[in-house]
């Protein structure tokens, strides 16, 4: 298939069904037309499923890294079989296929980073190189092929290849929030990790000083790194997976009033409800973690008698990257505590 834009050929033994739900894909060479082939260098997993790795394992850097390697072999892309969850790459090109897009705009030896998940790209792990437990993210000698559709940014020059995987693997949540935040609104964002604070940026951002803007962890240090750099009006420590608890808080915190929207970036499961209880009737809930349940939100949402609107971000948004770069350059506290935690 010389024209195969969305990688239909690259699935194995199931006619018609497109990579990112496919079961396995082929990640063999050679590069075909309608792709480009990268050197990887490093992976940031989706932070679900490093943290149900994680976990599995019992913590070991080595057992990561193995656990890791034994999915890409069995699947031939990185595709949590828990979480269903991936992530994203950094790497340089190596070949573009006569037939690819991008062919003038990519040249051999560019610095990319994929914006389109692991789920769905043929990879090989040829060696695990590093892996770094406090950021989601393998260093890795391999192979991965780029489909025709799939979407990408050159890294950029003026920050560290580390800061940039960082922010570039989430920058779909804030380009959303760009567009549903308003002066006057009342903003809650759930988890503190690096997608919660590029929402809480761009959410104080289009605020313009009208509003409450209001940040949710279990974890107070997470917290108070945020608060520091004034990234939100009011920080509250919680157990997201106690919905009730969580939705007393923020009651108390708004004067009962709750918020006009709520944004989900929690990495852990069962932090639907927290969410939906956390938003006035009318208001808007946006689910970025790839450990939301839709069956748990949809009915739990029923279940409460709570008119909400709930979007389930898809990761991509026109000119997310830009966004997002431009994000971390105009904020420099926020570049430094990218900084801080991912360089």
């Amino acid at each position: 298939m010389s024209n195969d834009l969305y990688g239909l050929s690259r699935v194995v033994g199931e006619k018609g069904v497109l990579p990112q739900r496919a079961r396995k894909l082929d990640p063999s060479l050679p590069c075909r037309d309608s792709e480009v082939l990268i050197d990887v260098e490093s992976l940031n997993i989706d932070a679900a499923s490093f943290k149900q790795i994680k976990g599995e394992v019992g913590g070991d850097p080595a057992r990561i890294g193995a656990r890791i390697q034994e999915i890409v072999l069995e699947r031939g892309k990185m595709q949590n079989p828990v979480t269903g969850s991936g992530g994203m790459l950094i790497g340089r090109v190596k070949e573009i296929g006569a037939k690819h897009p991008a062919r003038g705009q990519l040249q051999v030896g560019d610095r990319i980073a994929t914006l389109v998940s692991l789920t769905l790209t043929p990879l090989v792990i040829e060696e695990v190189k590093a892996v770094h437990v406090d950021i989601d993210r393998l260093d890795i000698r391999g192979h991965a092929l780029l489909f025709a559709t799939g979407i990408f940014a050159k890294l950029p020059s003026d920050l560290p290849d580390t800061l940039a995987l960082a922010a570039l693997d989430v920058c779909g949540a804030p380009a959303l929030v760009a567009r549903y935040v308003r002066p006057g609104m009342t903003v809650a964002v759930l988890g503190a990790g690096k997608s919660g604070a590029l929402c809480l940026a761009q959410a104080r951002r289009n605020l313009e000083s009208r509003g409450k803007l209001i940040a949710m962890d279990v974890s107070q240090p997470a917290l108070d790194a945020l608060t520091a750099i004034g990234l939100c009006d009011v920080a509250l420590k919680v157990d997201a997976t106690q919905g009730v608890d969580v939705m007393e808080a923020v009651s108390q915190a708004t004067g009962g009033q709750l918020c006009d929207l709520v944004v989900n970036c929690a990495s852990v499961g069962n932090t639907e409800m927290a969410t939906i209880l956390s938003v006035k009737d009318g208001g808007t809930a946006i689910f970025f973690s790839m450990a939301t349940s839709f069956t748990t939100a949809a009915l739990g949402a029923e279940g409460v008698g709570k008119d909400v609107t709930m979007l389930v971000g898809n990761g991509y948004v026109p000119g997310h990257a830009s966004l997002t770069l431009a994000l971390l350059r105009t904020e420099p506290a926020l570049l430094q505590l990218f900084a801080t935690r991912y360089v």
